[in-house]
């Protein structure tokens, strides 16, 4: 076998590949300097320029930018009503913030097991779940892949509650040939650099709802409005008032300048995406002791993350050394993500350990490879090269590259 450069062999690599990164060009300097001469750089025409890219683009009457995709699921919580007492669903296999934003609102998460297949949340323990406190469910789109929505509609209108799609990976995916942004009540888009566009930070809540949309603008801005009529009473041209407790989440335009230039190459970015992970399951779809991703039939996946499963009874050496192996070889895989209830902070408010056994199996066994537009076919190549030599040398049998 090919010696691992953890244990001294050449790397496959001479620099570190990382597992996700923005691409900005040309376009996207010169919107950001329009904007930073323009007089506005912030509370400025921009904002309202990068909500319509995003609402156009998926379809959908009304679109709020925030500084932060947290941001904006905090706003989602509000304008859900969420309060005190209340229980939202949703899944441990996901950033923090999907279940934070419920904490923020006096909200309890309540979490239920994913699928075992697409990795998203489980129809079926969703329901399981409900109680007579249950007021949402935050369906998170992991790696790109729509959740199927059918069920959890029918959850909702069941038991009247209000479905936030947690899209930050899935921007530019489709469900049963619908846009995302058009199958929730409200429905969140994130703008982090390793996203599908970026605006720096930033997030975004698309929906058709206008009660929904008045409650995100007045969330995002202190709980402040100024429109004529919105106002209780009207004291004159200076007047504003403060009708709810609400927070400074506001996007800048420079932010929101960079957005639109991007939104503008956001077709040609997962088109990219989905040329690469092609790539990667043509390489490894037949490789022993690995599952590549499932993609269920109605879903036309935007490709955030491309996660590999690793049989731990073919690896006995475990995730932690597959994972210290790629980063020897200068292949920044990643893990996507802790079980949320297994931090800390969830063990001190009572979630117990193990409370979802497919989460918990997924958890032990899951690298993120790189998948970013701006890979190269080399890269991509090399990706492929260092699996192979690094499943070889642990199943000690050669692997033809």
């Amino acid at each position: 076998m090919d010696k691992l450069a953890l244990y001294g062999g050449q790397p496959v690599r001479s620099q570190m590949l990382y597992y996700g990164q923005q691409w900005i060009n040309e376009a996207d300097i010169q919107a950001v300097l329009s904007s930073l001469t323009s007089g506005f750089i912030t509370q400025g025409p921009e904002i309202d320029k990068f909500e319509r890219a995003v609402a156009d683009y998926v379809g959908v009457k009304y679109a709020v930018a925030f500084s932060s995709g947290t941001a904006a699921l905090h706003g989602a919580c509000y304008a859900a009503g969420i309060g005190a007492g209340d229980e939202v669903i949703t899944t441990p296999i996901t950033f923090v913030a999907s279940s934070n934003c419920v904490l923020y609102q006096g909200g309890t998460p309540v979490f239920a097991d994913i699928d075992p297949h697409t990795y998203n949340l489980c129809p079926e323990d969703t329901k399981r779940k409900i109680t007579a406190r249950t007021k949402a469910i935050i369906a998170v789109d992991f790696t790109g892949q729509p959740v199927h929505m059918e069920p959890f509609r029918e959850l909702a209108d069941q038991h009247g509650l209000v479905i936030i799609q947690d899209a930050a990976h899935s921007l530019g995916a489709e469900y049963a040939g619908k846009k995302v942004g058009t199958l929730a009540d409200m429905t969140m888009f994130s703008f982090h650099p390793v996203k599908h566009v970026t605006s720096a930070e930033g997030g975004m809540i698309v929906t058709d709802n206008e009660a929904f949309y008045q409650k995100l603008i007045l969330f995002r801005s202190h709980g402040i409005t100024k429109e004529p009529e919105l106002l209780h009473h009207d004291e004159g041209p200076w007047y504003y008032e403060m009708q709810e407790l609400g927070y400074h989440y506001r996007m800048t335009d420079l932010q929101a300048a960079l957005g639109t230039s991007q939104m503008d190459r956001l077709d040609g970015f997962v088109a990219r995406r989905r040329a690469i992970t092609a790539r990667y399951t043509e390489a490894f779809g037949d490789l022993p002791g690995i599952t590549v991703p499932y993609q269920h039939p109605d879903a036309n996946s935007s490709w955030h993350l491309y996660i590999l499963r690793f049989d731990l009874s073919l690896y006995p050496a475990g995730r932690k050394e597959l994972f210290l192996a790629y980063r020897a070889e200068n292949i920044g895989v990643h893990v996507h993500y802790i079980p949320v209830y297994n931090q800390p902070y969830y063990e001190e408010l009572g979630y117990a350990q193990s409370q979802c056994a497919n989460a918990e199996d997924y958890y032990q066994e899951a690298l993120t490879l790189p998948l970013y537009p701006k890979m190269s076919d080399r890269d991509v190549e090399d990706v492929i090269e260092a699996t192979k030599k690094i499943i070889g040398f642990f199943l000690e049998k050669p692997i033809s590259i």
